[in-house]
């Protein structure tokens, strides 16, 4: 198969026009102007566009098209998986919010099952060791402690596809935590935080290398206390950003690119299931949530008094948050095509299998158009959507 485009998104550059040759799932060859040969739709299988990413990887995502990772079965989990692919995102890592030690252990033991059919690519755990200053929309009810024996149980039952743990490093034992997980070769991200920014530098020489939706359940940063958000751009660590137009101002986002630096900013949905769904009443784990506008907010409810209101997650897609990114924010396409798919890879130690337009790697390659919508989705070099 061959797929050519007006753009290609190399690693460093752009071709104009450019071409990708897919045979066996991998990518074959890649070459500038025209392809060699019919082009597609000229005696040759193949798919013609306007831009050529790499395919999109989620690595903080709770559900979509009305279906969930955080409840539900394992058919309402492909549902939600199947609904991100159409729109570009090739490889997810299935996020749980916080909720109670065994429901934890039973959702991560599913997801590992889906794991093992790749229709996801992991697990992150996004709690339960958590501030309850920070929870936004965690369920406070189930905040723990940070306790190397739960994380334990909650590591076994994701047998190995767990791929990120998000810890409030201000809390007692939070380093113990910290080392266990990247020992364990487990992500360990700073995120739904309290923390002084020299906490969180200390949580950096502890194994912190990546930032939960930077900004959003973090102290704020201020110029005399910078709190986490500085000291994790200060340390160049991996920044998750939700480009949305609702967690993150867009001047923001220019300037955690710039401060993060090349190959540290990652993009992210942190869609829920309602992504891809009307207005309404939907659920986040155990709260209510209702979007209006498109906008994600908890109910006020019992056990949940400190953020009545708060964004709990995404509508977004990532094909949308990209969009933006381009259009809005301003990034340059081979540098939204990095913080969509290469940094995650390589943040995910997926580096050399997937995340770049290179010979080599597996064939998960997104089609745009001019207005930078999905027309085409190839998986593993299978078409995924078209």
């Amino acid at each position: 198969m061959i797929v050519a485009a007006e753009h290609v998104a190399m690693p460093g550059g752009v071709l104009s026009p450019g071409w990708i040759k897919v045979a066996g799932g991998v990518i074959e060859a890649i070459g500038t102007a025209e392809p060699p040969g019919p082009a597609p739709g000229a005696g040759r299988p193949g798919i013609r566009g306007h831009w050529a990413l790499p395919g999109f990887i989620d690595m903080h995502v709770h559900g979509g098209g009305g279906a969930s990772f955080t409840e539900g079965d394992e058919q309402g989990a492909s549902r939600a998986a199947a609904f991100h692919r159409r729109h570009g995102t090739t490889r997810i890592i299935a996020s749980l919010v916080t909720a109670p030690v065994g429901v934890l252990e039973r959702r991560a033991s599913l997801l590992a099952d889906l794991a093992d059919d790749h229709v996801i690519d992991g697990i992150h755990l996004e709690g339960p060791f958590l501030s309850a200053a920070r929870c936004g929309a965690q369920d406070s009810r189930y905040l723990l402690p940070p306790d190397i024996d739960v994380f334990e149980r909650l590591l076994a039952a994701a047998r190995g596809w767990l791929r990120m743990i998000t810890i409030a490093p201000e809390l007692p034992g939070a380093t113990g935590l910290i080392r266990a997980a990247t020992s364990a070769g487990v992500i360990a991200a700073a995120g739904h935080t309290d923390a002084s920014a020299e906490v969180t530098s200390a949580a950096v020489d502890a194994g912190i290398t990546h930032a939960t939706h930077l900004f959003n359940g973090m102290r704020p940063l201020g110029h005399r206390e910078p709190g986490p958000a500085g000291a994790l751009l200060d340390r160049q660590v991996s920044c998750e950003v939700i480009a949305d137009g609702a967690h993150l101002h867009d001047a923001t986002i220019r300037l955690v690119a710039r401060a993060a630096g090349p190959g540290n900013l990652v993009l992210v949905t942190d869609a829920m299931t309602a992504a891809g769904m009307a207005d309404g009443s939907y659920q986040l784990g155990e709260l209510a949530v209702t979007v209006s506008g498109g906008v994600a907010r908890l109910d006020g409810a019992p056990g949940q008094p400190e953020e009545p209101g708060a964004i709990a997650g995404s509508t977004a897609t990532m094909d949308a948050v990209v969009r933006r990114a381009i259009s809005s924010v301003g990034l340059g396409a081979a540098e939204v095509a990095q913080a969509a798919a290469t940094t995650p890879a390589r943040r995910l130690g997926l580096g050399e299998v997937t995340g770049a337009l290179r010979p080599g790697l597996a064939a998960d390659i997104v089609i745009l158009d001019k207005a930078l919508r999905v027309t085409a989705v190839l998986a593993r070099g299978q078409l995924a959507h078209s």
